[in-house]
């Protein structure tokens, strides 16, 4: 068991860091329920949403009497063990705090048990906010022990428009028609694109050196040491083969081949593990076809990661992948995606369409650069041939700059640039 005046230094010490931190205000709705889960891959900032509610209610004129903040990646609270959690009451009540707090919790996965114990809380009427890096947080065994006491709330990385917010950079149309202004907004969407929004990266000279540590965490201790695996290097393997294919479908079948002729014997089922592994991780979100069969539906997908940061890590001439990559987080980002209630789609039936939701009838295509009219022909043939399959409401191509309107027989497919489609003007 942790002393108490350890955990009153560790207390203290957080109060102080958190009224120092420059909190950018995240588009993310936390709604007005008592009781929150802020589920994420590592370093997305789901932190800061705890932090920026805590500076709020300092400003509204609340004290610490009535919040009490711990981090369970504080390697001073190595060994807490789920008993442990009625003694950060009791040193919080001894510090002269109220009894019934409002209880913020970081990272709380890293304690076994702690499910019980925010069940009992939310029981008891305290508001708790509680983070977590592991998807399984959402696993239906947990879920159930939580009883529909708490909302989970998804955490990406940065979207471009928070990006350009915590680069101080304006957005508006008015700043898009000055040379200057777009210009250097110009600047910031290639450097968001190649380096993607983790909040910690921005502003950095030289982002590898930190996304390559986050990736390094991510696999070696979200995904390897938890889940035990004995082969990390035919992981790496995986990851790096879904990286190189984010643009197109990927079977079980096929990634056990691959794996097997690179790195040794692996069957489909452990090739199912590993990919089931990083996305509890959050490292990738899957997204499946629409016009598949069930079995085809959940075993032949298309896989993307949670950030353009990472990926990059893994590509020689990245630029097609990293628009692709970042259309589907925007998508994500903005209807929500789990493994159960999908609202992102692909379609692949003869003709393939990057990107279909169903409740918006929106169909987009992405591609660098259409100005050969062989690219422009094959993107508009597809919209125009899925047009015959689903109902559409509206069809976008997405490019790196590029704007226009293409009339079909069905209407007009209107072309965007990712950044402006991204600023979401439309």
């Amino acid at each position: 068991m942790l002393s108490k005046s350890l955990i009153k230094q560790i207390l203290l010490d957080n109060r102080r860091e958190i009224q120092n931190y420059r909190i950018v205000h995240r588009d993310i709705q936390t709604s007005d329920f008592s009781c929150l889960v802020f589920v994420g891959v590592r370093r997305a900032g789901k932190s800061y949403l705890l932090y920026e509610k805590m500076q709020q209610m300092l400003l509204e004129g609340h004290t610490w009497d009535e919040m009490l903040y711990l981090s369970f990646e504080d390697e001073r609270l190595e060994g807490f063990e789920s008993t442990d959690f009625n003694s950060i009451l009791e040193c919080h009540i001894e510090m002269g705090g109220s009894d019934k707090p409002m209880l913020f919790f970081d990272e709380i996965q890293n304690v076994d048990g702690w499910e019980r114990y925010a069940r009992r809380m939310a029981d008891a009427k305290y508001n708790v906010w509680i983070t977590g890096s592991n998807a399984k947080m959402l696993s239906k065994e947990i879920m159930t022990t939580l009883g529909g006491r708490y909302l989970p709330v998804e955490v990406y990385p940065y979207s471009f428009t928070e990006y350009l917010k915590a680069r101080e950079i304006p957005y508006d149309e008015n700043s898009m028609l000055s040379t200057i202004g777009k210009s250097v907004m110009m600047r910031e969407y290639a450097e968001y694109l190649n380096w993607g929004g983790l909040p910690e990266s921005v502003g950095l000279p030289v982002k590898r050196n930190y996304l390559s540590s986050v990736f390094q965490k991510i696999y070696l201790g979200d995904i390897c040491a938890r889940n035990k695996i004995s082969n990390p290097n035919l992981l790496r393997l995986l990851v790096k083969k879904l990286a190189e294919s984010v643009k197109q479908p990927l079977s079980y079948s096929r990634i056990t081949k691959v794996l097997s002729s690179a790195g040794g014997k692996i069957t489909i089922p452990t090739t199912s593990s590993y990919i089931g592994n990083c996305e509890d991780a959050w490292l990738i979100v899957r997204v499946h076809n629409i016009n598949a069969a069930f079995s085809e539906r959940e075993t032949n997908c298309k896989y993307y990661f949670i950030d353009n940061g990472l990926i990059s890590l893994m590509l020689v001439d990245p630029a097609t992948t990293l628009l692709e990559n970042m259309v589907a987080l925007t998508l994500c980002r903005r209807y929500g995606h789990d493994k159960d209630n999908e609202r992102v789609f692909f379609y692949n039936d003869n003709v393939e369409v990057d990107f279909y939701v169903p409740e918006e009838q929106l169909a987009i295509q992405v591609s660098y650069d259409i100005s050969a009219d062989a690219t422009q022909s094959r993107e508009v043939q597809a919209l125009t041939k899925f047009t015959h399959v689903y109902d559409c409401k509206r069809r976008i191509i997405l490019t790196y700059e590029q704007e226009s309107v293409i009339e079909d027989s069905f209407g007009h497919i209107e072309v965007i640039p990712l950044w402006k489609w991204m600023i979401d003007w439309q």
